[in-house]
């Protein structure tokens, strides 16, 4: 079993680097979208990600060995593969459809699927924390759609549609992060992520229009070397966050990229009101944030203690 360095200031540092990363990503990636389709947008992502992993990768001596693949650890590959890169399409989509907020409230569904994933598959059990975690997050989603509860219902408008693909991305992320797991014994997370970037990059190279970078003004060209760098970096950060800090401490770190969305949106819209316009939020759709970021940090913090009896 993995143990860590126990470097915890590092590991806090790394994770709030990961959750910064992760927080501002929605917000480059929504004024992409006046210009480029998802498609484009994650082929560029992936291909600029995988150049910049793979250099690290090389320098650090540690590619991943494809020597290694038996058809267990290719099957898991793929479903590694398939996950994230319907997460990243399904996550474009629905944040075209609806806010930076919204998608990033709704997205921390991702690590509730996966601790229920984690139920099914590793037999693991949730303590009473985490059950009142859980719940605490479920009233923190119905007070965030206080407003929009009715849109949520018409299944035919836009904004409803992009909640299903949020809902989606959340799904496959989890499938990623479950099969990950199982890939950890023979991959570093690392490696794993750069396989995904290469077979992903050359996967949606047939849908996306490359051409339509020349459409971008420096804003917009700026916006597309971030996601891309944003991809490497907070996955690496992430990686390295988990080696020296517990899972569960890094992911209730990481609960917090709504509230750094919101934030950092508004302060945008401040400084360049051009290009940055915030979505105006209720005092209750606030209050569901932060009772969502409670309500995901609980379940995180939660996990049952193991005993050992030697």
């Amino acid at each position: 079993m993995h143990q860590i360095t126990g470097r915890w200031k590092l590991g806090l540092v790394l994770a709030l680097i990961t959750a910064l990363m992760w927080g501002l990503l929605p917000i480059a990636i929504k004024e992409l979208l006046k210009t480029m389709d998802p498609w484009t947008i994650t082929f560029y992502r992936f291909i600029g990600a995988a150049f910049v992993m793979g250099i690290y990768l090389y320098y650090k001596h540690n590619l991943p060995k494809i020597k290694a693949l038996n058809k267990q650890i290719a099957l898991l590959l793929i479903l590694c593969i398939l996950g994230l890169c319907s997460n990243y399409i399904f996550f474009l989509y629905g944040l075209d459809l609806t806010s930076p907020a919204t998608t990033q409230v709704l997205i921390q569904l991702a690590p509730m699927m996966l601790l229920f994933g984690s139920l099914t598959l590793f037999k693991e059990s949730f303590s009473k924390i985490q059950w009142l975690g859980f719940l605490t997050f479920f009233v923190g989603l119905m007070l965030f759609f206080n407003y929009k509860l009715s849109d949520l219902f018409q299944l035919n408008s836009a904004y409803s549609k992009g909640v299903f693909y949020i809902i989606a991305a959340s799904a496959t992320w989890a499938i990623y992060a479950l099969a990950q797991k199982q890939l950890l014994k023979t991959f570093s997370s690392i490696g794993i992520m750069f396989i995904i970037l290469v077979v992903g990059s050359l996967g949606f190279f047939p849908e996306a229009h490359p051409e339509q970078i020349m459409e971008l003004d420096n804003l917009g060209l700026g916006m597309l070397i971030f996601s891309s760098l944003n991809t490497a970096i907070a996955y690496g950060a992430f990686a390295e966050a988990m080696n020296h800090w517990e899972a569960s401490r890094v992911s209730a770190v990481l609960s917090i990229t709504p509230i750094i969305t919101v934030l950092s949106l508004s302060l945008l819209s401040l400084v360049f009101e051009d290009y940055f316009q915030v979505e105006t939020l209720s005092t209750l759709t606030i209050i569901g944030i932060i009772v969502v970021v409670l309500g995901s940090s609980l379940t995180a913090l939660g996990k049952k203690k193991v005993v050992s009896n030697t």
